[in-house]
């Protein structure tokens, strides 16, 4: 597998801009390896994990969500922010059941890739969820999180994905990973 060898900056100066609850917004004034320097901004953010639950007639669970930056609401996979401490299997063990009422008996890690570099040093974690059953009682989910879950088939989320902005980039990302992975079981 490729992996990324870091080649790092030399930090001059930091600025802490904003301190979030769940991010930070960094300026850092830099020497980079080239020699040159300048100021960057980027939030500094735990990591995140993202798991494609999967039924056992082969539809995807998927969530729709109420983003308010945009305004919308869209179709994702369930996701959440690594607490502190917890590591990606847990937060996506944690996740599940929060926005779906599903667990699962199987869980197959996918690897990971970072979110927008361009302005995050955020990482994605990503699980594939098998064998999922339905929870006899429902957890706490977060009071200010509005979800819809629903079941969709492969054709279906293939569909929504080529032709709309009603899906995240990690969520199509993650579909097509895991398409990846199931086809070279």
């Amino acid at each position: 597998m490729f992996e990324i060898k870091p080649v790092p900056a030399k930090v001059l100066r930091n600025r802490l801009r904003f301190d979030g609850t769940k991010f930070y917004f960094l300026s850092q004034e830099l020497r980079f390896p080239n020699g040159t320097e300048g100021e960057r901004q980027y939030i500094v953010h735990p990591g995140g994990a993202i798991v494609v639950p999967m039924d056992d007639q082969g539809r995807y669970i998927c969530i729709r969500q109420y983003r308010f930056a945009i305004g919308a609401y869209i179709y994702e996979f369930p996701a959440g922010t690594l607490e502190p401490g917890e590591t990606p299997l847990t937060t996506v063990q944690r996740e599940l059941p929060e926005e779906t009422g599903l667990t699962a008996s199987q869980w197959d890690d996918l690897g990971q890739f970072y979110l927008a570099p361009g302005y995050s040093d955020e990482v994605m974690y990503l699980y594939l969820a098998r064998g999922l059953t339905t929870l006899a009682q429902q957890p706490p989910g977060d009071e200010d999180e509005d979800i819809t879950v629903i079941a969709m088939t492969t054709e279906e989320l293939m569909t929504r994905m080529a032709t709309g902005m009603d899906f995240d980039a990690k969520s199509i990302a993650c579909f097509w990973r895991v398409q990846h992975y199931l086809a070279n079981l």
